[in-house]
């Protein structure tokens, strides 16, 4: 490394925030990354470790030790050769992953841990900016045919990997515009959806061709799944049409809480709120937008999508806003020699609740009252673990107030009748049958049909939705060309 003793010299940089009474008033990024000069500290921090976990840590395998000394060394633009050699999209990544890589930091045992994310942000930001960032089209086409059914990372970093290695790739997405959750789960103030169309247009310039409003299969009736298509097409004529097709929808089945009171106006999916907001943002006209303005919220779920829901909240004007968790509160450090390199068990407060907002933890909901078909409250009770299991606590009944209540307990499945209507087995939690354990892989029960992503690994990060992506794209190219030069 350029600077074998930084670790022991310089101390960690965060990424700076704008002021909370400033971000509120918009839905726009607020995180100030480093500068140059904090960039080339950071990547001093990297400690020549020997065996960088960090790899290891992140699911595509970034090469981090390299990109974080060529920052050091101020090469800029080998550094974003070394990331896109990895990772297609590091703007998604570098803005909205957790950053496993960061847990797997040998600096990490003892101390803070190298900031891999913030550099990987300022890395391809500087690449944009630059114009380093272009098409790199396919120079020999193969004439084989590719649908890749669903737009989100897996699918986009897939009909990338698939559209370079010569093969004509349709993207089809049933929503208005392509990202999936990307576009319609994270908020603005996470990620602007420029960063997206900018990388559609880079894929439209290697070749793809994106294919949106179109809903392969069906929704069951009744579905809450954001769909705004305009058009369907049958899987059979998929199969007919294309050499081969590789599933990358999302695990959109949301969880539901099936407590008596149900079934009152004002409880939603978060997935029924947040999409609405950023419909909004890109100029769309919505009739009856879900709103929190002048409402006190509850979110129930205590991950990532809840607290995206309390930051839209109070970016709507909410009265107030609560976030509930099952499980009991984390410690607010964790046990480093216990769970380094992995992930460890913490309290995580993120920017959403800095903005303003209530967290209760171990607490169930029991059940929502209302009036008139609306909900005004829940009651609500607090758990502990006793041999295994959550049970209830006497005398810790509690009601709340509420006009607004968003679920926001994870996702438990793709849609089924998408599954269904290609015929591909699933396992035992509904996701796609589809196993990485041979080469290949990503291979279905039904010929030339491919899974990936939220579709066939359940619900996770954007990052290992891209390693996915990737990786089935690889198993394809072997699948149609009989070897495959993409890497794995």
């Amino acid at each position: 490394m350029g600077k074998v003793t930084g670790f022991m010299e310089f101390e960690r940089i965060e990424e700076g925030y704008k002021p909370v009474a400033e971000r509120l008033k918009h839905y726009k990024e607020f995180v100030v990354g480093l500068d140059e000069p904090q960039a080339k500290v950071q990547g001093a921090r990297c400690m020549d470790c020997g065996t960088p976990f960090c790899n290891n840590g992140c699911p595509v395998n970034n090469i981090i030790p390299d990109f974080n000394d060529l920052v050091f060394r101020g090469d800029w633009q080998n550094a974003i050769e070394v990331l896109h050699s990895t990772n297609n999209f590091p703007e998604f990544t570098g803005r909205i992953c957790p950053a496993p890589c960061e847990a797997a930091c040998t600096l990490n045992v003892n101390d803070d841990a190298v900031g891999i994310k913030s550099i990987e942000h300022a890395i391809i930001d500087r690449a944009w900016a630059e114009g380093w960032v272009q098409p790199r089209p396919a120079k020999h086409k193969t004439g084989k045919k590719v649908a890749v059914v669903g737009s989100g990372p897996a699918g986009m970093a897939a009909a990338q990997q698939l559209a370079r290695a010569g093969h004509d790739v349709t993207l089809f997405e049933k929503n208005d515009r392509i990202g999936g959750l990307l576009r319609y789960g994270i908020p603005d103030f996470k990620m602007e959806k420029s960063h997206i169309d900018r990388r559609a247009d880079q894929l439209k310039a290697e070749g793809v061709t994106l294919r949106t409003g179109v809903l392969v299969g069906k929704l069951p009736e009744g579905s809450k799944v954001t769909n705004w298509a305009k058009e369907t097409i049958s899987p059979e004529q998929l199969k007919k049409d294309f050499d081969a097709v590789l599933l990358t929808g999302g695990s959109e089945q949301s969880r539901d809480l099936p407590v008596p009171g149900r079934e009152f106006d004002g409880i939603h999916f978060a997935m029924e709120f947040l999409p609405q907001q950023n419909k909004v943002n890109a100029g769309d006209k919505l009739k009856g937008q879900l709103r929190a303005d002048g409402k006190h919220v509850i979110v129930i779920g205590g991950g990532d999508t809840g607290s995206d829901c309390v930051g839209t909240s109070n970016r709507h004007g909410a009265v107030s806003v609560t976030q509930f968790e099952v499980m009991p509160q984390p410690p607010e450090v964790e046990n480093r020699p216990l769970t380094w390199p992995y992930w460890p068990l913490k309290l995580r407060t993120s920017s959403s609740h800095e903005e303003g907002c209530s967290r209760e933890f171990a607490i169930s909901t029991k059940e929502f009252i209302g009036e008139k078909g609306k909900v005004t409250g829940l009651k609500t009770v607090h758990v502990e673990f006793k041999d295994g299991k959550l049970v209830e606590i006497p005398g810790t009944e509690k009601e709340y107030k509420a006009d607004l209540v968003l679920l926001a307990m994870g996702f438990v499945n793709p849609v089924a009748t998408i599954l269904d209507g290609f015929g591909v087995d699933k396992d035992a939690r509904g996701n796609a049958k589809a196993s990485t354990e041979f080469t290949g892989g990503y291979v279905t029960n039904v010929a030339k049909v491919f899974a990936a992503g939220d579709m066939r690994r359940g619900q996770s990060l954007v990052v290992w939705a891209i390693r996915e992506g990737r990786q089935a794209a690889r198993a394809v190219d072997e699948f149609l060309m009989g070897f495959s030069d993409l890497p794995r």
